[in-house]
């Protein structure tokens, strides 16, 4: 059942990814683009990784579809694709990277194997001794907030800056908008 359930998820992604691609008008492709967002969470908190969800969730379908929004506010809602003569090349790219994970995929172990390094070394040490180093009854809270403090903090210094930066971007733009919008003062007299 459970693998059926990845199946109808791949295959909506799938479809929204393509439905993206075609769409001309950017409004529909911004709302869509958060639809696969949060297929993308569903997805993860079907595979147990609700914390990667959660982060999907709010960075993906939140933060990136209203900062997408405000960008369409200020530009055309409507493509103007540019003909170039290297319209081959971001494909050529995309199937070159493509295929190269994918193929380091097949170093990795199954999904769920219980032989698998985590379960073997990592898990096992987290299990015995996280109620004593930590103290905090719920496991997952004290690796996320200690074992891997350091990591979670770098992520969430990462996307408060980007955040920073997107808005100082969208600032910006409005202060020269408003700046060019003024009159340059003239002297009295002149018409």
């Amino acid at each position: 059942m459970l693998d059926l359930v990845h199946l109808v998820l791949f295959t909506f992604l799938a479809v929204v990814a393509v439905a993206i691609i075609r769409l001309k008008d950017l409004f529909a492709a911004v709302m869509l683009m958060g639809i696969f967002s949060l297929l993308s969470a569903s997805l993860f908190t079907v595979m147990d990784a609700v914390d990667v969800a959660f982060t999907e969730a709010a960075v993906g379908a939140g933060i990136s579809t209203i900062l997408m929004l405000a960008t369409l506010a200020l530009t055309d809602s409507e493509e103007h694709p540019e003909h170039n003569k290297f319209q081959a090349m971001p494909l050529i790219a995309v199937v070159l990277t493509g295929v190269t994970l994918v193929f380091a995929t097949f170093d990795m172990p199954r999904y769920g194997d219980p032989d698998a390094p985590i379960h073997q070394y990592v898990a096992p040490y987290y299990i015995e001794h996280t109620e004593e180093e930590i103290g905090v009854p719920n496991m997952v809270t004290a690796i996320l907030a200690s074992y891997r403090g350091y990591d979670t903090w770098g992520e969430t210094t990462v996307i408060f800056t980007a955040c920073v930066g997107v808005m100082l971007l969208l600032g910006g733009h409005a202060i020269v908008d408003r700046f060019r919008r003024r009159k340059p003062p003239g002297r009295e007299g002149e018409p």
